[in-house]
């Protein structure tokens, strides 16, 4: 089977918009919309995750708009053209969806300030539309997410070592991401260059690998890295141009280090007892991801009120790029039934 169609850096079929937010936040984004006249059967936003860009959605982009669909897909906060405030708690899930509905009414327009949209996300973005259900559950239409399972509100507070420790090992290298090492070894455009490589697959010449989830960045491997199998000459240059704008990781790394703000913003859902999303949903779960194994989702199902429909994908991490083919298919196949407001759209693998 050939590969599907993707977005290149450069695509016409996309506008590239900055927005000043009520946030004060500045968010890059691209646009993309059916030809003119043809009203948009429905809107899409895309969220990516770590270490990512909106182009990390550039298989799924052109196949939703075959489906007459209006897309948006921003950097999001710290990455790329979007700020990258020093705050952390601007990269809390609460403030990003607070972000992420800013920026559905200033494309949408105040008279659609309550329109309902399509969420999908990945790895972080994942989380990210996840919560969005549950903060903005009016605005929520469907939600999908590619290898993040849903996770509820914390009811009591767990340190993060002590899930990692306990519950989930695969998570261990979060923990040197939320530290210092990595903002502080990993700067310039050259170690980032090497760091996205080999974030994106590449190994050295022995085969060894930059990253792992028990120790994260392998730092003395990264010189050896060679070229990563997932990204074009063309993607790695945008992609290294992008991440080097401001020397380092810092804004990329911030959203590790929002684990405890995230539970104090969102005792106020435990307590009104808004952890169940209603809209329907889907999870694509990748059969080969080390950091976010499909057995993270056993039992997610019953978190949702009005179904999960559950696929998975012979994938790595990197689902949206490795299995594009069958991500779309389901996909498409999710999106097309909620947009002819299909019932019983609960599945299982």
């Amino acid at each position: 089977m050939s590969p599907p169609d993707k977005l290149t850096p450069t695509d016409p079929r996309v506008t590239h918009y900055t927005v000043l937010l009520r946030s004060k936040h500045t968010y890059h984004y691209l646009l993309a919309t059916p030809p003119a006249g043809t009203a948009p059967a429905g809107t899409v936003l895309l969220v990516h995750g770590w270490p990512d860009l909106a182009l990390g959605w550039r298989y799924q982009v052109p196949a939703l708009l075959a489906l007459n669909l209006r897309v948006i897909v921003p950097d999001m906060l710290g990455y790329g053209q979007t700020d990258a405030p020093d705050d952390v708690a601007a990269y809390s899930f609460q403030s990003v969806c607070a972000d992420l509905a800013a920026l559905l009414t200033h494309v949408l327009g105040a008279d659609d300030e309550h329109a309902q949209v399509i969420l999908g996300g990945h790895d972080w973005g994942g989380a990210v539309v996840w919560r969005f259900a549950l903060w903005y559950p009016r605005r929520t239409q469907a939600v999908f997410s590619v290898c993040t399972p849903f996770a509820p509100p914390m009811a009591a507070y767990a340190s993060k070592r002590h899930v990692v420790e306990t519950v989930l090992p695969s998570f261990r290298y979060q923990l040197q991401l939320a530290g210092p090492d990595v903002e502080a070894e990993v700067v310039g455009e050259e170690k980032i260059g090497q760091f996205l490589r080999g974030m994106f697959g590449a190994t050295t010449p022995g085969g060894e690998r930059s990253f792992d989830t028990a120790r994260g960045v392998v730092f003395e491997n990264l010189g050896a890295i060679g070229r990563s199998p997932l990204l074009s000459p063309e993607e790695e240059v945008y992609y290294v141009r992008e991440y080097a704008r401001r020397g380092s990781l810092r804004g990329p790394l911030n959203w590790y280090r929002t684990w405890d703000v995230n539970y104090e913003e969102e005792r106020v859902l435990v307590e009104k007892g808004a952890v169940r999303v209603a809209a329907p949903s889907m999870f694509v779960a990748a059969r080969r991801d080390v950091a976010l194994p499909p057995s993270m989702a056993e039992g997610m199902e019953r978190h949702f009120d009005a179904g999960l429909v559950r696929r998975e994908v012979d994938a790595n991490h990197w689902a949206l790029v490795e299995a594009a083919g069958e991500v779309n298919m389901y996909i498409e196949e999710f999106v097309s039934g909620v947009l002819k407001g299909e019932k019983g759209l609960k599945a299982s693998i």
